[in-house]
C-alpha cells in the first residue's frame, strides 16, 4: 500500500512539474527551435577581418527562402550553435512565414574582429582599394551569404531599430544587388541631432548611462555585456544635480576611460568631426525598396526617421521610399501587445500589432518573395488626438493651410499680431524645471505624453494658449518657432512645448472626468541651445538685454486638437535632467564649465508689434 501511495505521489509530482513546465514554456521560442537550425560563421571582409554571424535556416527545404539580415553593436547572443534566440523576426508572423534569419556582430564588437568606431564615417568608396567601412562590411557579408548559405533565393532584406536601424540605412550605400528591401527603424542619422543632442543641448542621462557600458573598451573578443556602475539612487534629478557640471563626469566617474565620451566633449559644436558622421549625405542614390519607421513619442531618435525619409525621398526622386510614423516610444512598434497606450495616453487599439500585420510583413513579402503586391502609401501616419491611421501621397502633405498664432498678453495665443507686452521669468540652475513629474533615472519614455500641469504652474515656465477651440484643428508637419528673446546674461537654452489642453468635463456625458479632465497632454517639445541660434558650427553669445530673434522648429506632428480643447505653448529654459543645465554665462565649451560659471538669469519673451513672437504651422482637414 505504501509503495502504491509513493508511486501515485511521484506521478503527481512529475505531472505537476511537466504541467508547470508546459505552462511556463514560450510557444514562440519552442516554434523557432523546432522549425529552424542554427549555424555560426566567421565571415571574411575584404581586408581579412572576420565578422561573427549567426544564421537560422528553416528546416523545410522544399523551397528557397529570402534572408532577413540584421547587423548590431549590441551582440547577437546567445552564442553557441545549440543555443537559440527566442525571437528572430520583427514579429512572430515572420517566423511562421519562413525566412532565413541572419544576425551579425559589427566590426570590433563582441565576437567580431577589428576596431569598432561609433558612427564610423562612410568613406571607403572615396579611399578605394581594400578600404572598409560599415557599408563595405554589409556588402561583403551579403555577397558571402548569397554564395554560401543553402536554399536562399538570392534576395536579402535588412531591418533594425536605433543603432541597428543606422546599420540598415548604411546598407543602402552602394548596396549589393541582392539587397532588395530595407526597413531602417528609428535610425540614427546624425548624432549631433539624434540621441545625445537636441539642437546643441546635451542629453545628459542618455549619454551618461549609454556610454558607461557601451563605450567600455575590450581586450580581444568577448561574449558578455559589460557591467555598469552601481546605481546609487533611482532619482535621476537628484543624481545629476549632485553630479554638478559635466566637467565632473571624467573626474568622478569615467576617469578618461570612455573614448567616445572624450570625443563628444571635445567637439561641442557641429564641426567636421560630426559632419563626417552624418549618414544622410550618403543616402542620395539608394536602390533598395525602403520602409522608414519611427514613433511620434520617441525620445531618442525622432530626428532620424523623419530626416532619413526626407533625404531619401527628395534626393532619390523615386517612389520606392515609404514612411510610417506611429504613436510609439523608441521601438514600441516591435511590441507584441503594448501598442495601445503609452504612459497616460491611450490610442484606442493595438497600433503595433496593426503595423506588423498590415504594413511590415506585407512590405517584406512583396519585395523578397514577390507575394501579395501591396498598395502601400508613401506615408502611413498615425493621427494622434483622433487616434486613427491616415495615408498620404507625400509627407508633409502638399495641400494644407498655413496658419500663424502670435504670443499675446494675458497668456494668449491669437491669430492677430496686436499685442503690446513681454513676459519675463527667472531661470535658476539650482532649481531647474524637471522634464517629468515622476521620479526616474532621467532616461524614460512615458514623459513624452505626460500631463504638463506640473510645469505650467511653475513661475519659471511661461504659458500661452488659444481660446477653447470651436472646431477640430489638425496640424500636419513641422511647427516653426519664431521667437524674440533676451537675457540679462550671455547664454541660455529655450525649451518650447506643444500641449493639448483637455476640457474639464467629458463632452459626451458633461461630467467631470477625473482621469482626463483638464489634462495638459504633451504633444511635442524641442530645445535650442541659444548659442547655436545662427549656426550649429559657430556659436555666439547673447548680448545682454538685447531682443534677439531665435528660430527653430518642433519636429513634425500629425495631431488633432479636438473641439472643446485648447492649444497651448509652454516656454522654459531648463528640462532637467534630460537636458543638461546651461551655465547662462557664455563659456567656449560647456563640457568644461565649472560650478562658478552657473548663474541665475532673467529671460524675456517679447510679444508685441515691434518684436512679434509666433508659431507657424500647416493645417489639414
Amino acid at each position: 500500500m505504501k509503495a502504491i501511495t509513493y508511486r501515485l505521489v511521484m506521478i503527481l509530482i512529475l505531472f505537476t512539474s511537466v504541467s508547470s513546465f508546459a505552462a511556463n514554456a514560450d510557444p514562440r521560442a519552442e516554434y523557432i527551435r523546432a522549425n529552424y537550425t542554427k549555424f555560426e560563421y566567421e565571415i571574411p571582409m575584404r581586408d581579412g577581418v572576420t565578422l561573427f554571424t549567426s544564421v537560422y535556416a528553416p528546416n523545410d527545404h522544399s523551397q528557397a527562402y529570402p534572408m532577413m539580415f540584421q547587423r548590431t553593436p549590441y551582440r547577437v547572443a546567445p552564442y553557441g550553435a545549440n543555443k537559440y534566440k527566442t525571437r528572430l523576426g520583427p514579429s512572430e508572423s515572420f517566423e511562421k512565414e519562413g525566412f532565413i534569419f541572419v544576425f551579425q556582430d559589427v566590426r570590433g564588437k563582441f565576437m567580431s574582429e577589428g576596431e569598432f568606431v561609433n558612427m564610423r564615417p562612410q568613406d571607403a568608396y572615396k579611399r578605394g582599394g581594400s578600404a572598409t567601412d560599415d557599408a563595405t562590411d554589409t556588402y561583403d557579408t551579403i555577397d558571402w551569404l548569397i554564395k554560401n548559405i543553402d536554399n536562399n533565393n538570392g534576395k536579402v532584406g535588412m531591418w533594425g531599430t536605433s543603432y541597428p536601424g543606422y546599420y540598415t540605412s548604411v546598407g543602402a550605400i552602394n548596396s549589393h544587388p541582392a539587397l532588395t528591401a530595407i526597413s531602417p527603424q528609428a535610425p540614427i542619422a546624425d548624432w549631433f541631432f539624434d540621441d545625445f543632442h537636441r539642437n546643441g543641448a546635451f542629453v545628459t542621462p542618455m549619454a551618461f548611462i549609454f556610454f558607461d557600458t557601451f563605450d567600455k573598451q575590450r581586450d580581444g573578443e568577448f561574449a558578455y555585456w559589460p557591467n555598469g556602475m552601481d546605481q546609487v539612487t533611482p532619482d535621476g534629478y537628484q543624481f545629476f544635480k549632485d553630479l554638478g557640471p559635466l566637467s565632473n563626469v571624467n573626474k568622478n566617474y569615467f576617469n578618461g576611460e570612455r573614448p567616445f565620451w572624450n570625443e563628444v566633449i571635445a567637439h561641442p559644436n557641429y564641426d567636421d568631426y560630426w559632419k563626417s558622421r552624418d549618414v544622410l549625405q550618403h543616402l542620395t542614390n539608394t536602390k533598395p525598396a525602403t520602409l522608414v519607421v519611427g514613433g511620434w513619442y520617441d525620445t531618442e531618435d525622432l530626428y532620424g526617421p523623419l530626416y532619413t525619409y526626407q533625404t531619401m525621398s527628395h534626393k532619390n526622386q523615386k517612389s520606392h521610399i515609404k514612411l510610417v510614423m506611429g504613436p510609439w516610444s523608441h521601438g514600441q512598434w516591435n511590441s507584441t501587445k503594448g501598442g495601445a497606450s503609452l504612459g497616460e495616453a491611450n490610442f484606442g487599439f493595438d497600433t503595433s500589432a496593426w503595423f506588423q500585420k498590415e504594413v511590415l510583413l506585407p512590405f517584406f513579402k512583396q519585395h523578397l518573395k514577390g507575394e501579395g503586391q501591396t498598395s502601400l502609401a508613401t506615408a502611413t501616419m498615425f493621427e494622434t488626438g483622433s487616434n486613427r491611421w491616415r495615408t498620404f501621397d507625400s509627407w508633409p502633405p502638399k495641400t494644407g493651410n498655413a496658419k500663424t498664432l502670435y504670443l499675446s498678453n494675458n497668456e494668449g495665443l491669437t491669430p492677430q499680431n496686436n499685442a503690446t507686452g513681454k513676459s519675463e521669468y527667472i531661470s535658476d540652475p539650482n532649481k531647474p524645471v524637471p522634464h517629468s513629474a515622476k521620479v526616474s533615472r532621467g532616461w524614460d519614455k512615458p514623459y513624452m505624453v505626460e500631463d504638463q500641469r506640473f510645469a505650467a504652474r511653475r513661475p519659471d515656465v511661461l504659458v500661452f494658449e488659444t481660446d477653447v477651440l470651436e472646431e477640430d484643428l489638425t496640424i500636419a508637419g513641422a511647427i516653426d518657432l519664431d521667437l524674440w528673446f533676451s537675457t540679462n546674461k550671455t547664454a541660455a537654452d529655450i525649451v518650447v512645448k506643444l500641449v493639448d489642453v483637455f476640457p474639464g468635463k467629458d463632452e459626451n456625458t458633461n461630467k467631470v472626468d477625473s482621469a482626463t479632465g483638464n489634462r495638459h497632454e504633451l504633444v511635442r517639445w524641442s530645445v535650442i541651445r541659444g548659442r547655436f541660434r545662427e549656426s550649429m558650427s559657430t556659436p555666439i553669445p547673447f548680448v545682454a538685454n538685447q531682443p534677439t530673434p531665435v528660430k527653430f522648429d518642433l519636429y513634425d506632428v500629425l495631431h488633432t486638437f479636438k473641439r472643446g480643447h485648447k492649444l497651448q505653448i509652454q516656454i522654459q529654459s531648463s528640462m532637467f535632467p534630460f537636458i543638461d543645465i546651461n551655465p547662462q554665462n557664455y563659456v567656449e565649451n560647456i563640457f568644461n564649465a565649472e560650478q562658478e560659471d552657473f548663474v541665475k538669469a532673467m529671460h524675456t519673451i517679447y510679444h508685441n508689434t515691434e518684436y512679434p513672437s509666433a508659431i507657424h504651422f500647416q493645417t489639414i482637414e
